[in-house]
C-alpha cells in the first residue's frame, strides 16, 4: 500500500486518508476518491489531499476483517459486517468465555495492521454481549499477514470458547446454632438463589440443620436422593480444617473431599468436594454476602461444566480476587488523595486492650495481677509484653485497683494508660474505659484480660489475621477443644454495644445476638482458657516467688 500527500489530480482511485469538507457535505476517511468526489475536492478549492492507494496483494479493510472475523468464529458466537474495517464477535448465549490468550497474543504480533481486542479469560457474558473486536488499522493488508493469520487460526485452534452456562438443579443446606439469628440465615438464602438463577439454575427447597455432622450428612444424602445436581452447604461456622463439621459430613455421606481453601480474598475458607460425581461445596462465610467473592468464580466454572480441581483452584492466585481492587461491584474506599493520586487503604488497625482494673478479691489482701511468676516478670508485665510482641497497635492498658502499682509494673514499655474510675463496679466498666479510649481510626480491639499470662503472642496475631470485615468476621474468638476462650477481638461497629455494658458480664450478650459475625479460630493450647484469679489457680504455675500487695 502506498500512502502519502498527493496533488488532486494525482488522486483519483485512491482512498481518502481523512475526513475532508467539500461545499455542502463531508467526505469521509476511507471514501474512493471516484469521479464525483474529485469534482467535490476540486470546486471546494482542495490541490492536494492525503490518500492510500492499494497495490498488487493487498487485501482492502473491509474484505480482510470479514475474512480474519468469519476465521475466528466459534459455537455460540456471531459477527457483525466490516464498517471501516471492524468486525465485532457477540455472544449468543449466557454463559463462561474462555480465551486462548496465548493464541491472541500470537495474532496481535503478525502484523501491527490486524488487532484482535477481547474481554478477559473466564468473563461471564450475556447472550448479545460483545466478546471481541477486529480491526484492521489501515486500509489494506497485505496477503502475506493475511496468509499468516489465517494460518495460525487453524494451527493454534479457536481463540474463544463459549461454554454455556447448564440449567443445574442446586441444593441448598444451612446448618444452625442456636445464637445465630434468623436474618442471616435468609439473606443467605436470597443471596444464594439470585448467584443460582443468574446462571440459569434452580434451587431445590433449602434444608435447616443443627451445625452437627449426623444432621448435615442425613441432609446431603436427601438433597443427593432428591436429584440435586450441586450442593452447596453454609455452615453457622466456617469450616477450617478438612476434619471440620461440614467436611466430615461429606465423607459420612460416602463423599470426598478434593481441595479445602482457595487462593482469593475474600471467600479463603471453601471446601471442595464430590458425590457420586456431583460437586458439594461448603461455602465461605463471605457468600452470605451478594458482593463478589470467590464463591462466585466457583459457581461460574462449574455452570459451564469446568473443572474446580486442585490445579484450576490453584490458578485463580494470580490476577484474581483481592479485595481492594477497584473491580468490584463494591469496592471498599479509597484512601484520602496525596498530590500523587489515590492509594488503597491498608489493613484496619487493630488495637490490643489489657483489662487490668479489677478488685483482685478472690486474691485478697493481694493483687494476682502483681503477683511474680517463675519468669521473674509480673503477671501484668508478662501479659503486656505479649500483647506488644503481636501485631495489635495500640496498646492500652485500663487500670483501676492499685493503678500506682499497676503502672510501676509496666514502667518502660510503650502502652497507654486509661484509668476506669467505676473500676469497682464490675469488669464492665473495664471494658467501657478501655473502648472509649481508642481512636476512630482504630477497626478493631482485642480485649485481652490481664489474669491470663500464658497466652502466646502467635496465638494473638492468629486471632488479629482472622478478622476481615469484608467476609463478615467482625468478631473473632479462640477455640480449644470445643470450649471458647479469651481473648475476643470486636469490630469496630460493635464499639457502641460495649460502651452500653453494665455490671460484670462482660460482652457474652452481645456475642449471642450477633453470631452470624462471629470467626472461631481453633488452637492447639489451653493458654486461652486459663486465667489465674484464684490461689489454687495461681498454685499450678509453681514455683512462684513473692507477691506484692
Amino acid at each position: 500500500m502506498i500512502f502519502g500527500r498527493v496533488k488532486l489530480s494525482e488522486a483519483r482511485g485512491a482512498i481518502l486518508a481523512h475526513n475532508l469538507k467539500t461545499t455542502d457535505r463531508v467526505l469521509r476517511k476511507g471514501a474512493l476518491v471516484d469521479a464525483a468526489a474529485y469534482q467535490m475536492l476540486e470546486q471546494a478549492g482542495y490541490q492536494e489531499v492525503t490518500v492510500a492507494r492499494l497495490e498488487p496483494g493487498d487485501v482492502p479493510e473491509g474484505e480482510a476483517a470479514v475474512t480474519l472475523g468469519q476465521a475466528l468464529l466459534t459455537t455460540g458466537l456471531r459477527r457483525s459486517e466490516d464498517v471501516h474495517g471492524r468486525v465485532n464477535l457477540y455472544a449468543e448465549t449466557n454463559g463462561l468465555l474462555c480465551i486462548n490468550n496465548a493464541a491472541v497474543d500470537q495474532f496481535n504480533l503478525i502484523d501491527e495492521s490486524m488487532t484482535l481486542a477481547t474481554l478477559a479469560h473466564r468473563s461471564v457474558v450475556a447472550a448479545g454481549d460483545m466478546i471481541a473486536t477486529l480491526k484492521i488499522i489501515p486500509f489494506a493488508v497485505s496477503f502475506e499477514a493475511m496468509a499468516q493469520a489465517t494460518g495460525l487460526i487453524a494451527q493454534a485452534g479457536p481463540a474463544f470458547a463459549l461454554r454455556p452456562f447448564a440449567p443445574l438443579q442446586v441444593g441448598l443446606i444451612l446448618s444452625e446454632l442456636p445464637q445465630l439469628k434468623e436474618a442471616a440465615i435468609r439473606s443467605t438464602i436470597t443471596a444464594t438463589r439470585s448467584r443460582v438463577e443468574s446462571h440459569g439454575g434452580s434451587m431445590l427447597p433449602a434444608l435447616r440443620t443443627p451445625h452437627r455432622t449426623e444432621e448435615l450428612t442425613a441432609a446431603i444424602l436427601e438433597l443427593h436422593n432428591q436429584g440435586a445436581e450441586l450442593i452447596l452447604i453454609s455452615g453457622a461456622s466456617a469450616a477450617t480444617d478438612r476434619l471440620d463439621v461440614a467436611p466430615a459430613a461429606i465423607i459420612a455421606a460416602g463423599g470426598d473431599i478434593t481441595h479445602f481453601g482457595m487462593p482469593v480474598d475474600p471467600g479463603n475458607l471453601i471446601c471442595f468436594g464430590r458425590l457420586g460425581g456431583k460437586h458439594v461445596v461448603v461455602l465461605p462465610g463471605c457468600a452470605r454476602s451478594p458482593k463478589l467473592n470467590g464463591f462466585d468464580w466457583v459457581l461460574d466454572r462449574i455452570f459451564a461444566g469446568e473443572d474446580v480441581g486442585r490445579q484450576a483452584i490453584a490458578q485463580m492466585g494470580a490476577g484474581g480476587l483481592l479485595k481492594e481492587i477497584e473491580t468490584r461491584p463494591a469496592p471498599r474506599a479509597l484512601a484520602q488523595e496525596s498530590g500523587f493520586g489515590t492509594a488503597p487503604k491498608a489493613r484496619p488497625r487493630i488495637a490490643g486492650v489489657v483489662l487490668a482494673a479489677g478488685l483482685s478479691s478472690r486474691m485478697a489482701p493481694f493483687n494476682k495481677l502483681l503477683t511474680v511468676l517463675p519468669s521473674g516478670a509480673t503477671m501484668i508485665a508478662q501479659v503486656v509484653d505479649r500483647v506488644l510482641s503481636s501485631t495489635a497497635s495500640p496498646v492500652i492498658v485500663v487500670t483501676g485497683h492499685q493503678e500506682e502499682q499497676i503502672k510501676a509494673a509496666l514502667a518502660g514499655r510503650n502502652v497507654r494508660f486509661v484509668y476506669a474510675p467505676d473500676y469497682r463496679d464490675g469488669m464492665a466498666a473495664s471494658l467501657r474505659a478501655g473502648v472509649a479510649a481508642l481512636s476512630s481510626g482504630i477497626g478493631a480491639a482485642l480485649i485481652c484480660l490481664g489474669d491470663m499470662p500464658l497466652l502466646a503472642p502467635a496465638t494473638l496475631n492468629r486471632i488479629i489475621d482472622a478478622y476481615d470485615q469484608a467476609e463478615g468476621r467482625e468478631i473473632v474468638l479462640p477455640i480449644f477443644d470445643g470450649q471458647r476462650g479469651n481473648p475476643v477481638l470486636w469490630g469496630q461497629r460493635f464499639f457502641p454495644a460495649l460502651l452500653g455494658l453494665s455490671g460484670d458480664v462482660g460482652a457474652r450478650q452481645i456475642l449471642h445476638r450477633h453470631m452470624e459475625h462471629v470467626a472461631e479460630v481453633n488452637v492447639e493450647s489451653d493458654e486461652i482458657l486459663r486465667d489465674f484469679d484464684s490461689p489454687e489457680a495461681l498454685a499450678t504455675l509453681q514455683p512462684v516467688a513473692v507477691t506484692l500487695a
